[in-house]
């Protein structure tokens, strides 16, 4: 595989790729509801399992945090008892999203590597179906924390509506990346396992289950370097703070999501042949 510093993504193949995506667009949506059948497939519980599991998660979130070790949060009002739990859902619910397309994007191509080899199969609606089924999931989840906002008194109103554009940034940030890796791991096997351990950092590094006040002041001067601290710190602020993102906060993390978009697309497009011979 010979990468190609200087070479401008060819808008032809792009659009060909777009045009795939929209033609296949029934097989998209059958495969994203095969895949959501299949998770619970022969579980006697089925789709129940779905709103258990995220239903469990935000119950011990907020009777750890709120009720046991009394976490607050600077900048909130002492009363809010939630605001702790609230503050780590935001954070953890949506880069579980992110996490989960960009990891699973790293093997896809390996994963389909006999669907690859059909000639008419559209190798292009890959990405989509697995940002799709992913999206399932997470509304899901994301719906029942919205449901525990609403419950406990803590819905921040019209703000909410500031969710989708971060949520468009976020989703074109998770695809762009995980099309590069995916893309690059089917010729250097390498790039998996080290990202595998690099996520694990990049979480930590990311103010998610800790106010970002915590750090010391030259390393917050560094934290908007993290297209994700953007995000989930947009999250966190509707949810949080009930009020509307500081949306010049997204201008990097959109840029950056371009770029990786448009490298994604290009190496793929490029290299679609390639990747087919080396499975």
């Amino acid at each position: 595989m010979t990468l190609h510093a200087t070479a401008q993504p060819s808008m032809t193949s792009m659009l060909q790729s777009l045009h795939q995506t929209w033609r296949y667009r029934g097989f998209v949506l059958g495969s994203v509801k095969r895949d959501f059948q299949a998770k619970y497939h022969q579980s006697l519980m089925g789709v129940l399992w779905t709103l258990i599991q995220p239903l469990a998660m935000i119950l011990v979130y907020t009777l750890v945090f709120s009720q046991v070790m009394k976490t607050k949060l600077p900048g909130v009002e002492t009363g809010n008892g939630y605001s702790y739990s609230i503050f780590l859902c935001a954070g953890l619910l949506t880069w579980g999203l992110f996490a989960e397309i960009v990891s699973k994007s790293q093997t896809l191509f390996i994963d389909n590597a006999n669907l690859l080899k059909k000639v008419n199969f559209p190798s292009a609606t890959l990405p989509l179906i697995l940002m799709l089924s992913s999206l399932v999931n997470f509304g899901i989840i994301f719906g029942l924390f919205l449901l525990f906002l609403v419950i406990s008194g803590q819905w921040p109103g019209w703000v909410i509506l500031g969710i989708l554009p971060v949520l468009a940034v976020q989703l074109m940030l998770s695809l762009g990346l995980g099309l590069v890796l995916g893309v690059l791991n089917v010729f250097f096997r390498d790039v998996g396992q080290f990202f595998t351990v690099f996520i694990q950092f990049w979480f930590w590094l990311t103010p998610i289950v800790y106010p970002a006040s915590v750090l010391p002041s030259y390393i917050q001067a560094y934290l908007h370097v993290n297209p994700v601290y953007g995000l989930t710190s947009s999250y966190q602020h509707i949810l949080v703070h009930q009020q509307w993102p500081d949306f010049a906060n997204l201008a990097w993390p959109l840029l950056f999501s371009v770029l990786l978009c448009i490298l994604g697309a290009h190496l793929f497009s490029r290299h679609a042949a390639e990747m087919v011979d080396e499975l």
